[in-house]
Order: structure tokens, then C-alpha cells, then sequence
């Protein structure tokens, strides 16, 4: 099972990264890699919640781990830390092997000068996940998230 881990510095105080990271509205904005669509489907931002949210590719491909152009995913929020974690466990909605599995996202958020520091750290992807496109595509959506948590 891989993991990958980012870190990137937010100039944006911790209770608006800490709001983006719990609001469907803004999920659907900034979770999501270039060239692909998010749907939020269900999203109960508690202890104990479930989403669930497809991310589909804007041009026909036949990647999608869920359908040829769709990866579909469900979780649950495991642990919320107010302004300084959020824990999150979920999984592919898939028939193949190599993509199945419960995977954990992790961020924690801290102070950093006139911003806020965000480490994420994904664990457990599944053996058919490439550790190296997994971060490519966290990163393009963290990029999302910084300019959103930006401007505001």
C-alpha cells in the first residue's frame, strides 16, 4: 500500500481552509484534478458522516476506476479537529482488485505567519493507484483549494 504526503503553505487564515475543507460547495470546486468534473453526491461533514463524490473526465478515456470516464468514491469523516485536522477513510466504488481498499486522507493545518501551513497525507492506495499520479492529481486539487481559500 503507498502513500503520499504534501505539504503547501496557504495565505489564508486556518477557520477558511479548516470551512473548505468541510463544505460540499467548495469540495466540488477545488477537489478535483484538471481535466475532470466533480459531483458531490451526499456530504455530512461530522464525526461519523458520509460523502460521496464522482470525479469525471471532461474528454472520453478509459482510465476511470468506477466506469470509463468516472471514479466514484464514498467515506466517512473520521476524526474533525476544529481549525486543525480533518481524518477522512473512503473508498473506490470499483470491480477491480488492484483498486480496492480503504484508503485514510489526513490534514492537519497549523499557523504559518500570516497563513496556514496544510499537510495532507493519503495512505493505503490501493496497489493499482500510482503513488506518483495519486500526488500529480492532489496536487492540481490543493493548487484548487489554495486559490479559493485565497481570495476570500
Amino acid at each position: 500500500m503507498g502513500t503520499t504526503r504534501l505539504n503547501r503553505r496557504l495565505r489564508a487564515p486556518r477557520a477558511v481552509v479548516y470551512r473548505a475543507l468541510l463544505s460540499a460547495e467548495a469540495v466540488q470546486q477545488w477537489m478535483v484534478p484538471d481535466s475532470m468534473t466533480s459531483h458531490v453526491h451526499s456530504f455530512d461533514a461530522r464525526e461519523g458522516g458520509a460523502f460521496r463524490i464522482s470525479l469525471t473526465y471532461d474528454v472520453p478515456t478509459t482510465v476511470g476506476k468506477t466506469s470509463a470516464r468516472t471514479d466514484t468514491f464514498h467515506g466517512r469523516f473520521v476524526k474533525l479537529v476544529p481549525e486543525t485536522a480533518v481524518v477522512q477513510v473512503l473508498e473506490f466504488e470499483t470491480d477491480d482488485p488492484a483498486m480496492k481498499g480503504e484508503m485514510t486522507i489526513t490534514y492537519t493545518l497549523a499557523d504559518a505567519g500570516d497563513g496556514t501551513d496544510l499537510t495532507g497525507v493519503h495512505e493505503n492506495l490501493p496497489p493499482g493507484v500510482s503513488p506518483a499520479d495519486n500526488e500529480l492529481g492532489w496536487s492540481m486539487s490543493i493548487d484548487k483549494l489554495a486559490k479559493l481559500v485565497e481570495k476570500r
